[in-house]
């Protein structure tokens, strides 16, 4: 259940707001989220997401996934990173539908996914601060590295489009992905 003002736009990030944790997904319009989710399972709500080493990327609608946990659009890195634009953001979304893709909660988690794709580089600050704890900010900081190479890269090379060049990054970072078609 969204906020009385809260008013998706195709592009926006939307933070579900899960016991103990955000989960996140890719608004693309008519209702209709892309988000990354345990494998066999419409969602990760009632789980522990920590424990999936496996995840699908999948299109559901945002009512569905949300449930009757609460949630808001929440681009807060657009002051740090200028997002792609729509149709690139929306066009990268639908190539990674129904694949299957590793998932760790530090290193490739909802949000790096959705981050990813709206921006080029994957963020997560529930990671970080994870991470921190943990003593695995390394980790996240890697992955960042590499997001951001692979999506610049990109920009230096003639006739690769920004959606190329991300959704390259994003393969190059989610490379066990399995087609499940």
């Amino acid at each position: 259940m969204g906020q009385r003002n809260c008013h998706p736009q195709p592009g926006d990030l939307i933070a579900i707001n899960r016991p103990g944790y955000q989960h996140w997904a890719l608004y693309v319009g008519d209702g209709y989220v892309i988000h990354v989710t345990g494998v066999n399972s419409g969602s990760v709500e009632g789980r522990s997401s920590s424990k999936f080493v496996r995840a699908q990327v999948k299109k559901q609608l945002l009512k569905d996934v949300a449930g009757k946990n609460k949630w808001r659009v929440n681009n807060k890195y657009d002051c740090l990173c200028p997002p792609f634009s729509v149709r690139k953001i929306i066009q990268c979304a639908e190539c990674w539908v129904d694949m299957e893709v590793p998932y760790n909660v530090l290193s490739r988690n909802c949000e790096h996914f959705v981050t990813l794709l709206r921006y080029g580089v994957a963020l997560s600050d529930q990671a970080t601060v994870a991470g921190d704890i943990t003593g695995n900010a390394k980790i996240t900081l890697a992955f960042l590295a590499v997001a951001g190479i692979g999506a610049a890269v990109g920009s230096f090379l003639p006739g690769v489009t920004v959606a190329a060049a991300a959704a390259i990054a994003v393969s190059r970072i989610f490379s066990d992905a399995v087609p499940r078609r």
